[in-house]
């Protein structure tokens, strides 16, 4: 049964009242005063943990004039990885299977045939151990194995989606590195963030996040920085949903009582810009610094108004880079311990740095992140910039390459019941159901 006209009139009404509640100058007024007094050197418990990289600005390029620009990096690798969603059986094993591709912008063809395939399984079955070597398949393109994952009592689906899909993508951009000449970059976060997530989230996670197997994925990830580094090929990685709340928790603590509910809202509310802004008191171009080198581009701060008129749409805008200390990024900050993973450079240049982009043409934030090791030269830094502010003006999204591989790496809703159902041939058993397999059985998880 739908709702009557009736209903959807009353609820309009409601939203109505909230609305009249609602005061967004004084949200708008709050957002810049963090910008100008608070993200300069954000402090929690006395320890930095956001700071600008640089210059403390926010910039501006024309959509048309950025997506056409002649871009730093000839070539362009993206790399990653999709799962089936943990799923569990009747004879009490739990199970994801990790797929982990990379793509290059122009197309290379046996290196989008090369996979890595990792099958993570956790039982309450101490007598058993489903761990397997590496083996080879399709004529050596694909790489696979199975991976016990250790015992929980609790978030065993977690557990067994968070090591599929990181092993599946660490171990393939390790062994695919020299293959990448300008630029690797990742569909999501530089680091295995769901695993340090498990250090706050639980006592037996975070005991659970330094044992051997999952220490193992995270070393994949510091290897990776460190073996790119070496061969001075620059490393992000593409967020397209961020939802960290290190800064916005941050401020709660200091009593900055914000209605943006993570970071990402903030930086939203920094960075649209409404119709009537000229730009007059604003400042075009990447980023300022020395002249010169790949991407280099001037400009100064971006002044932005606020109003009723709604956002520009031919103009993308982005905050300079800053470091992150906070939140999951803690772990890998220069003062952090990686989770007690060795680290062979400056541990600094590990550090998370990142920039957040704005794209109102679709009303997206989108957040882009490189260690340190990269950003703290200012060519290396406006290259990065520039390549990707090109890209998503030229795409309307992530870039070329992230979306390939994001294509290469999915696996579509036939697949994960098709590979679910071998699955339940194999163990003998069927996968153990809930209503909403009832309710809804042609959606797949």
């Amino acid at each position: 049964m739908t709702l009557d006209p009736i209903h959807v009139d009353n609820i309009a009404r409601l939203a109505s009242t909230i609305a009249g509640t609602v005061e967004t100058t004084d949200h708008e007024d709050l957002a810049e005063r963090v910008w100008t007094e608070w993200l300069p050197e954000l402090r929690r418990e006395g320890r930095v943990i956001l700071e600008p990289v640089g210059e403390h600005a926010r910039r501006r390029v024309a959509i048309d004039e950025i997506a056409l620009v002649d871009r730093p990096f000839e070539t362009s690798h993206g790399l990653d990885s999709g799962t089936i969603n943990p799923t569990t059986f009747k004879n009490g094993l739990v199970v994801d299977v990790a797929h982990a591709a990379m793509a290059v912008e122009p197309t290379d063809l046996d290196l989008h045939r090369s996979r890595t395939i990792v099958a993570t399984v956790h039982t309450a079955d101490t007598t058993v151990d489903h761990d397997t070597d590496w083996g080879r398949r399709d004529e050596g393109y694909t790489q696979q194995r199975v991976l016990h994952a250790p015992r929980v009592s609790r978030y065993a689906e977690g557990v067994v989606h968070a090591l599929a899909l990181y092993l599946a993508e660490s171990k393939h951009a390790l062994d695919h590195a020299n293959a990448v000449g300008d630029l690797l970059v990742l569909d999501g976060p530089i680091y295995p963030k769901e695993l340090f997530t498990w250090v706050d989230r639980d006592p037996e996670l975070g005991d659970l996040a330094r044992e051997a197997k999952p220490h193992a994925v995270i070393e994949n990830y510091v290897r990776l920085v460190e073996k790119l580094y070496e061969a001075d090929v620059p490393l992000a990685g593409f967020v397209k949903n961020p939802s960290g709340r290190a800064i916005t928790r941050t401020l709660a603590s200091k009593g900055i009582e914000g209605p943006w509910p993570d970071d990402a809202a903030l930086f939203n509310r920094l960075l649209e810009r409404p119709a009537d802004d000229d730009g007059s008191d604003g400042g075009d171009g990447i980023e300022s610094g020395t002249g010169g080198g790949r991407g280099s581009g001037g400009g100064r701060e971006s002044g932005r108004g606020t109003g009723g008129s709604g956002p520009r749409t031919d103009e993308l805008t982005a905050t300079t880079w800053f470091h992150a200390r906070g939140g999951t990024d803690r772990h890998l900050a220069a003062d952090g311990d990686a989770l007690g993973v060795e680290r062979r450079l400056d541990p600094e240049l590990y550090e998370p740095t990142f920039l957040v982009i704005y794209d109102p043409r679709t009303d997206v934030t989108y957040k882009l992140e490189a260690p340190y090791a990269f950003t703290r030269d200012p060519d290396t830094r406006r290259a990065l910039t520039t390549q990707i502010l090109s890209e998503v003006a030229a795409e309307r999204g992530p870039p070329t390459a992230v979306a390939k591989a994001d294509e290469l790496a999915r696996i579509d809703a036939g697949e994960k019941a098709s590979i679910r159902r071998k699955f339940e041939e194999q163990f003998d058993t069927d996968r153990l159901r809930s209503y909403d397999d009832v309710r809804w059985p042609d959606v797949e998880g």
